[in-house]
């Protein structure tokens, strides 16, 4: 239902079939919801018009933070369509929704939340590099979280634990690059070298 002005509402008519403007003759509360008796501008007729907050429902969403994923109940309205690719905020951090299944398990793409049985979402205010660092023969492994946009540029100098390291090689994925620059978001694993 659309507002225009204090007195006239748009709204489905069930004479004229369609959407019509209509004039608010009454409004009474029910519960948590309202009744509004209207009279269709076109048709004239008399009808009404229930407004009814959707009722709350908990979902089961599987969190994922890097390589610690958590079990927990987030509240959803009930007549809410949830798609993958969604982001959400939930405890202070942004998710994105990556997979959603139905009462039969199987992955949509979109479903609506009295019709979802579970729903996997990943952090993506945070993105979690991991770092390869060489002293010398020697090698370490640790990660750090950065802003996925942050950018990181081969033979740049980066400080990490006190120490200054040359960053050799980026990983994407798809391949380590000796040069290049490359946003947090995209970038597997920095290959550092001691300065």
């Amino acid at each position: 239902m659309e507002g225009r002005g204090l007195d006239v509402v748009e709204s489905f008519c069930p004479m004229c079939n369609i959407k019509t403007e209509n004039l608010i003759i009454r409004v009474s509360q029910k519960g948590r919801g309202e009744d509004y008796l209207v009279k269709c501008l076109e048709c004239e007729i008399f009808h009404n018009i229930q407004i009814r907050p959707p009722k709350p429902r908990l979902l089961k969403f599987t969190l994922s933070d890097g390589e610690i994923s958590n079990l927990v109940n987030i509240e959803v309205d009930d007549d809410e369509d949830i798609y993958v690719g969604d982001i959400f905020e939930n405890d202070e951090k942004l998710w994105k929704v990556t997979r959603i299944d139905n009462k039969k398990s199987k992955p949509m793409k979109r479903l609506n939340a009295n019709l979802i049985s579970s729903i996997w979402a990943t952090r993506v205010d945070l993105k979690i590099v991991k770092i390869t660092m060489t002293k010398g023969e020697e090698s370490s492994s640790t990660s750090i979280e950065v802003d996925p946009e942050k950018v990181y540029s081969c033979g740049s100098i980066l400080e990490l634990n006190g120490e200054r390291w040359k960053i050799r090689a980026l990983h994407t994925g798809k391949g380590r690059t000796l040069n290049g620059t490359r946003a947090a978001r995209d970038i597997k694993r920095i290959y550092l070298h001691q300065k």
